[in-house]
């Protein structure tokens, strides 16, 4: 002798009802139907490629404060200007008690095309310096830095 059934074949077992997990909210037939997209990046609009000044200053500031050596900047830096600057890193102006130094402003001025005279105010702990240089642009359209200095603010 059989016994009758109790639920048809064709049904599925009761979905889950537990408040706590997040699935619960959807509904089965939602999950199933439900199709899966991949979630967007989100698109950045493209950056404007840095200013040459402010590339030299953030090179020149590596030099300065003993982050950097002298010859990573050397193809660079053009005639007496490597001098300078080699002289100028041995002293290593720019670390202050072992303080990586930041770049608080940056501002130039173009004497006629292709020329930039820059200054930067090189913070360090409580020690505020300024770099002052000089770049050109080559026939190579390369820029090149041709002079150099630092100098310290008095309290």
């Amino acid at each position: 002798m059989t016994r009758p059934r109790t639920r048809p074949v064709t049904t599925r077992p009761p979905a889950r009802t537990d408040p706590r997990r997040p699935s619960a909210a959807r509904t089965p037939s939602a999950a199933r139907t439900a199709p899966r997209t991949p979630a967007r990046p989100v698109r950045t609009p493209p950056q404007p490629p840095p200013h040459p000044t402010e590339l030299f200053t953030e090179r020149l500031l590596l030099v300065l404060s003993g982050q950097k050596p002298v010859h990573w900047a050397a193809r660079h830096i053009a005639h007496t200007a490597f001098d300078d600057l080699t002289r100028l890193a041995e002293q290593t102006p720019l670390n202050v008690n072992g303080r990586r130094p930041t770049i608080h402003r940056i501002g130039h001025y173009e004497p006629r095309p292709g020329v930039y005279e820059v200054f930067a105010r090189i913070g360090a702990g409580p020690a505020l310096r300024a770099l002052a240089f000089r770049l050109h642009l080559g026939e190579d359209q390369r820029w090149r830095c041709t002079a150099v200095e630092v100098g310290n603010r008095t309290p």
